[in-house]
């Protein structure tokens, strides 16, 4: 069986300095496991920063073929306020408005933004999923851990 978790999601970057500041401004603590690569632990996972040069390298691609793929980080909140704060916050750290939040026609609010490097984030307020004290999503149809 293939269990059911990520428990690492990698960015490639262009500038790890710059990008570890981006993260730390939204109150994420870095933790350098080696040269060249930062890790953040997360609630359940880690997020990792790893220079896209290295990465190509690391994963047997041309340096330079890395590109940004249709792939979308997100963070769901329990309430609008709290998503126009994190999306503030994020901009003050240097992230790039895509679309501000709103709401949308799936009943909810939500909004996007590009970090440094173009890692596109939605932060979103779903009224139909159900979030944990420490902000795990649960679908309502899925069984709480």
């Amino acid at each position: 069986m293939f269990p059911k978790s990520i428990s690492l999601v990698t960015l490639g970057v262009s500038d790890l300095a710059r990008s570890r500041a981006f993260y730390a401004a939204l109150g994420w603590e870095a933790h350098t496991a080696q040269e060249g690569v930062v890790f953040i632990q997360l609630s359940g996972q880690v997020l990792a920063l790893f220079g896209v040069d290295d990465l190509a390298d690391d994963m047997g691609a041309p340096r330079g073929s890395l590109g940004h793929g249709a792939v979308t980080l997100a963070r769901n909140f329990g309430s609008e306020a709290e998503v126009d704060a994190a999306f503030e916050l994020a901009l003050s750290a240097g992230a790039s408005v895509l679309k501000r939040p709103e709401k949308v026609f799936w009943g909810g609010y939500s909004g996007y933004f590009a970090d440094p490097d173009g890692h596109v984030w939605e932060l979103a307020m779903n009224p139909f999923w159900p979030l944990g004290e420490d902000g795990t999503l649960f679908l309502p149809e899925a069984q709480k851990p």
